[in-house]
């Protein structure tokens, strides 16, 4: 076949050469037709095939298939060979069928043949590959299928010869085991029925009115009626039902052949293309596929294991249920599945959920009794789930439950006001926000509402109107509780529509507003500010005693536009809510309320707009006012000699703590505020009857002072002594913190710990990063008795039971109090971590630390990970340190309490143990990394176990031999070369009777060895991550020095192993400690050095890790005899040769267990039915209960004049068995 060049001249413009897949393309052609270079060559003419027009793109479409139809009606055999081709080159096939294939042999047999072709080096094929090309190319494929049937569907497609030969291909290589065939023909196969779909569509339309022309003609008098049109009419009928049922057995034959074999296919992706296209045929041609034998297919699916093709289902009943009269056909099958589509708004695939959402919204628009309130209220509480496209749309499903529905006595009542629908609306807003009892977050459901429902949330006309207006008589108040929840609402939908993103928690990065977006929010913010500036003093007023009021009305004039008070002339008004502000400071003495008055003083004195001067003065009056009254109530609180009562306790701790909270955002450096806060915390010292909330907040505002004298310093806008001054204050403060960290009252001493730990965070060396060396004066680093203290008080008040935390007072009973308290001990171990990670304590404090993970793992767990982590990055040797240390206390702690015969059996030795082997796992895959960190923990741990001596006498063993038992767990981090030296060193430890020691007490050392023995099991993983990670370059023949390390350790702690040996040596006492060096390799123990691929299993792994006969290793003279390093060396052969056996049996294990990865040929192995939903309690139920199972043909309904049809052709399956183990245990291909 000739494709006309012209018409694909613009198709061919850039496209990119062929790949192998593309060759043999073409095959089998008609005489005279060659090839050069990939492509058919015909009187010099370069033809483009099949499959490079629908890879070029859709646009000759048209024109091709126009050109295939000629083609085949000149020689249809030919012009088949080439669409079977196309097939095959669309499947990624290499080989193509000849035209003696396609004349001498069965489908089966081609299929075959071609399968034999397949290209096994890749599992690659069209339909898989990435590439916007590729993408494009699935639909050009479902295109070109779709104008081919359209094209021929007057005549080509009946004359049994061109639809049989297709569908007959397309069933048997859907029914293939190679992937590539089976996933292009299914959608192929389904495209092709959709493709029939709108053919027997078309023949429904045109019976019908050829039907309909029928019976006006014969209704028509006998003298105008025309007896020849008669004739034609019923000639033309008999034809299109003839077509009809020629379309019907073509369905039929793609229904049975494919469809209901590929549906629950082991591939999820053709699973989902077969219940994506029956959705498509359900509503392009409801009257014959709208029944419960197609829909049963979809309800079944929903249960599939894949979320792809879940996700599939959803979106085909959605499909169905945008249209009523569709909608209402579904009753038997939403009320079969309505279950299983509720339960799906919990599904573990977020994109599935929301579809089920989205599902459910339409069911409600179709129906408002198909849904009962337990199911509804199963997605009510969604609006608050974190993942906002969820929320959003369960907030849609919300606002169409609860705010859609309007009754003919709503519509004449005003727009705006208490009195308007909204009113209504937003009471019924703040119902369901205090009904949800479980979820107190506003932010989050005013988010959820917002793209459906913000022109609801933006009337804040009407809020103000519900909160400051009086009802109406009969009408219901607003109680206390709804008028907190009207106004926190009302605050969120202010900060959603002046910042325009989700609250923290939901945010899906950063979005850049369009400019239709700006001015939105630019319109929003101006009326905010027009409309609250007259009526925020007023809600002041009203609500000024009220603190969860009050603190969210003083947050909404930082979203203010600041000039609308000097453009509106609304001064009148700021003045207003500036006094509003002095009388809520005046009469509460809240932390929260406070801290609102300052943070909206802070939003107000904005240099930039005119108003900084009004509220400036009225700031600093304030101030003025505070300080004054602080110092007149300190001078009286502190007189010697007399007894402060109460009173004035009371006032000099609400004074404090007002000025405290304007500190925090103010710069109050003019007042002298140190020296008064300074004399009030060392008179609390010396007498001891301080109240500790005026110790805590004195401590607070001390801790400000000095944090705004260090910005100023850092500016370098201060004076000349101020740097002077600021040294001695905080050196002055932190002495103060840390004598009150042996106070009798846990909040003072917690505060003081939190401030200490700040201060020295600030003061540290980093003070000096970024260029400001000039403050080297204000670095302050703690002496060895402020950490011990530091450490002593979390040791004290953070490794507690809960039953033994005093700090809730007798509320051990009350969750949330218990939740409070273990989230500030959490926030008192973070702080002294960050301490151990940024090296301002020394790094092996944390052993005390880390000895926690395992028993407080729930509680403290990720923060001591953590803290390991970091620590691990900036000294891997000291971290390792720091980690046995932490056994060796654990150790000896034990051995303080069971006694010197340790148990190892006892569950505080399984303990330890378990704990080194969580250590251990920390270490990562990469020994070379942590390689001499690795070694220098052996090292310590060794020393440990031989420290102490044995409290039996002579010959006993040591006191903590035991320890070795522990220290076996890092074995496996050891590379080859250091167990072997680890061993050696192990072995300067031990006497001549240690070695032939077997008595029960000696195991912890036997073992050890054991680990430590070359080719070990425990090195199977180092060697094979040798082999895969790093390739030949792991090891080399020759050693490469290592590059001098940074760090130097104390000449005390270097040691040397066996330092006469040439090829052992590894660290040096003359040399500072560095990075292990890579030592020779003895003969026979090295598999890098090999191709894995070549190796035979015994040669690659028995040569790895046997033990070398003859070590190349020269050793130094050890203190025992020749007779007993020759005794030593016989055993480790023999445990080597053990060894051997034992790995020999490892490997035969480790080929046992490996898996074939995906290749060319796959089965079905596994059921695809699964319960796929967060929540395992939900079971699959008996879902064939109450389908209507009387047919699995399809049978296109009759015409609405026409009564009669044939009988159905019986069912191909029993459609009960479907679900049936039988079923789906079976192989599909």
């Amino acid at each position: 076949m000739r494709i006309n060049q012209e018409a694909f001249l613009a198709a061919r413009k850039g496209k990119k050469a062929l790949g192998d897949k593309a060759k043999g393309v073409g095959a089998g052609r008609g005489p005279g037709v060659g090839r050069v270079n990939g492509h058919h060559q015909e009187n010099g003419m370069e033809n483009m095939t099949l499959f490079e027009v629908v890879k070029a793109g859709k646009s000759a479409t048209q024109a091709v298939v126009d050109d295939w139809i000629e083609a085949y009606k000149h020689d249809r055999d030919v012009a088949l060979l080439d669409l079977i081709n196309f097939f095959i080159q669309c499947s990624g096939c290499r080989g193509a069928v000849s035209g003696e294939m396609f004349r001498n042999m069965q489908n089966s047999e081609i299929i075959r043949k071609m399968t034999e072709e397949f290209d096994e080096d890749s599992g690659d094929y069209p339909l898989t590959l990435s590439g916007p090309q590729w993408k494009k190319f699935r639909i050009s494929f479902s295109d070109f299928i779709a104008v081919l049937v359209r094209q021929c569907q007057y005549s080509i497609i009946y004359d049994e010869y061109m639809m049989d030969t297709i569908i007959s291909l397309l069933t048997g290589l859907s029914d293939s085991q190679v992937r590539a065939f089976r996933h292009t023909s299914t959608l192929a196969a389904m495209k092709l029925m959709t493709a029939l779909v709108n053919v027997a569509l078309n023949l429904s339309i045109n019976m019908d009115n050829t039907q309909r022309q029928y019976e006006a003609e014969r209704n028509k008098a006998v003298a105008k009626r025309a007896n020849d049109r008669l004739e034609l009419l019923l000639q033309k009928r008999k034809e299109l039902q003839e077509n009809q049922d020629e379309i019907e057995n073509m369905m039929n034959a793609i229904f049975k052949g494919v469809f209901v074999h590929r549906y629950r296919d082991a591939i999820a992706e053709i699973r989902a293309i077969c219940i994506e296209e029956i959705g498509v045929w359900m509503k392009l041609y409801s009257d014959a596929f709208l029944n419960d034998s197609y829909l049963k297919y979809v309800g079944w699916t929903m249960h599939d294991k894949q979320g792809e093709v879940r996700l599939k289902c959803l979106t085909a009943l959605q499909g169905l249920f945008y249209s009523r009269e569709l909608g209402a056909r579904l009753e038997l099958f939403t009320s079969r599945f309505k279950d299983r589509i509720v339960s799906m708004t919990l599904d573990k695939e977020y994109d599935v959920a929301v579809q089920a959402i989205k599902l459910l919204t339409l069911v409600l628009q179709s129906s408002d009794e198909v849904l009962t309130a337990e199911d509804c209220e199963s997605v009510y509480h969604l609006v608050y789930s974190a993942h906002r496209p969820i929320a959003v749309s369960a907030g849609e499903f919300l606002f169409k439950k609860l705010f859609s529905h309007q009754g003919p006595e709503e519509e004449g009542l005003p727009r705006r006001g208490r009195q308007s629908l909204n009113g209504s609306l937003i009471k019924t807003t703040v119902f369901f926000f205090l009904e949800s009892e479980l979820h107190e977050h506003g932010a989050y459901l005013v988010d959820s509402l917002w793209d459906c429902g913000s022109d609801l949330l933006k009337d804040w006309e009407t809020m103000i109107s519900l909160l400051l207006d009086e009802p109406m008589p009969g009408e219901e108040a607003l109680t206390d509780r709804q008028e907190t929840a009207l106004v926190e609402i009302m605050l969120c939908a202010i900060r959603q529509a002046c910042e325009c993103h989700p609250p923290v928690g939901r945010a899906t990065g950063k979005r850049v507003l369009t400019a239709k977006e700006k001015k939105t929010q630019l319109d929003d913010r101006t009326r905010i500010t027009e409309m609250f500036a007259v009526a925020l003093p007023l809600l002041l007023a009203k609500y000024c005693v009220d603190i969860d009021k009050v603190t969210n009305l003083l947050q909404i004039p930082k979203y203010f536009d600041l000039d609308i008070y000097t453009t509106g002339r609304l001064e009148k008004h700021l003045d207003a809510l500036l006094r509003q502000i002095w009388e809520v400071q005046d009469k509460h003495t809240d932390t929260e309320v406070l801290e609102a008055c300052s943070t909206t003083y802070h939003s107000l004195c904005n240099e930039e707009f005119t108003i900084f001067n009004r509220v400036d003065i009225a700031r600093s009056q304030l101030l003025d006012e505070l300080v004054d009254k602080f110092d007149r109530l300190l001078e009286d609180f502190l007189q010697e000699g007399e007894e402060p009562d109460e009173d004035d306790a009371y006032q000099v701790l609400s004074t404090l703590k007002k000025i405290s909270a304007f500190h925090n955002a103010h710069d109050l450096s003019k007042w002298d505020l140190f020296t008064s806060n300074y004399r009030l915390l060392n008179t609390g010292l010396q007498n001891g009857d301080m109240p500790e909330q005026i110790v805590i907040h004195a401590m607070q505002c001390t801790h400000y002072i000095i944090l705004w004298h260090l910005a100023k310093v850092s500016d370098g806008t201060s004076l000349k002594g101020d740097m002077v001054t600021l040294r001695k204050q905080m050196r002055a403060f932190c002495l103060m913190c840390q004598r009150y960290l042996n106070s009798i009252n846990t909040a003072v001493k917690e505060q003081a710990f939190t401030i200490l730990c700040d201060l020295l965070l600030i003061f540290s060396h980093q003070i000096m990063s970024s260029g400001r060396e000039q403050l080297e004066p204000l670095v302050y680093t703690p002496d060895s008795s402020l950490q011990a203290e530091l450490l002593n008080f979390i040791l004290d008040q953070v490794f507690i039971d809960q039953d033994d935390d005093s700090s809730t007072d007798g509320q051990q009973d009350d969750e949330a109090s218990k939740i409070e308290a273990l989230h500030k001990r959490r926030n008192l171990l973070a702080a002294y971590c960050k301490l151990i990670v940024y090296n301002v304590v020394e790094m092996n404090t944390g052993a005390d630390i880390f000895k926690q993970y395992m028993r407080y793992y729930n509680d403290y767990g990720d923060i001591i990970k953590d803290t390991m982590s970091k620590t691990r990055q900036i000294d891997k040797v000291q971290c390792a340190k720091t980690l046995v240390l932490s056994l060796q206390m654990l150790f000896n702690d034990m051995l303080s309490e069971l006694g010197f015969n340790v148990d190892r059996s006892s569950s505080a030795f399984c303990g330890i143990k378990e704990l080194a082997r969580r250590f251990s796992l920390t270490f990562g895959l990469d020994q070379m990394k942590t390689r001499e960190a690795i070694a220098m923990l052996h090292k310590d741990g060794i020393e440990f176990a031989f420290k102490e001596p044995s409290p039996q006498g002579e010959g006993g063993p040591p006191l903590n031999v035991a320890f070795l038992d522990i220290l076996s767990e890092f074995s496996s981090k050891l590379i080859r070369q250091d167990k072997r030296t680890v061993h050696m060193y192990l072995e300067r430890f031990m006497t001549f009777q240690m070695a032939l020691q077997r008595e029960d007490c000696w195991l912890p050392l036997i073992s050890y060895r054991n680990s430590l023995q070359v080719g070990g099991d425990d090195d199977t993983m180092s060697i094979i991550s040798g082999i895969s990670s790093r390739g030949s370059t792991v090891r080399s023949k020759k050693s490469k020095p290592a590059a001098a390390s940074k760090r130097k350790l104390p000449e005390g702690e270097q040691w040397t192993l066996f330092c006469s040996s040439t090829d052992a040596v590894w660290m040096n006492r003359e040399q500072n400690v560095q990075t292990p060096v890579m030592m020779h390799s003895p003969h026979l123990t090295s598999t890098v050095l090999r191709d894995p691929k070549k190796m035979r299993p015994e040669d690659s792994y028995a040569a790895a890790y046997a033990m070398p006969t003859e070590h190349h290793v020269k050793y130094q003279t050890l203190s025992h005899s020749t007779q007993v390093t020759w005794m030593l060396t016989q055993r480790q052969q023999a445990e080597a040769r053990q060894q051997q056996e034992r790995v020999s049996m490892h490997y035969a294990k480790m080929r046992n267990h490996i898996r074939r990865g995906s290749g060319l040929m796959e089965d079905d192995e596994e059921p695809i039915v699964e319960d796929v939903m967060m929540s395992s309690e939900d079971r699959l139920e008996d879902i064939n209960e109450g389908m209507d199972f009387d047919t699995m043909d399809i049978d296109l309904p009759a015409s609405k004049n026409r009564r009669e049809r044939t009988e159905l052709k019986p069912d191909y399956f029993d459609p009960s068995s479907i679900m049936d183990d039988s079923v789906l245990n079976v192989s599909m291909f």
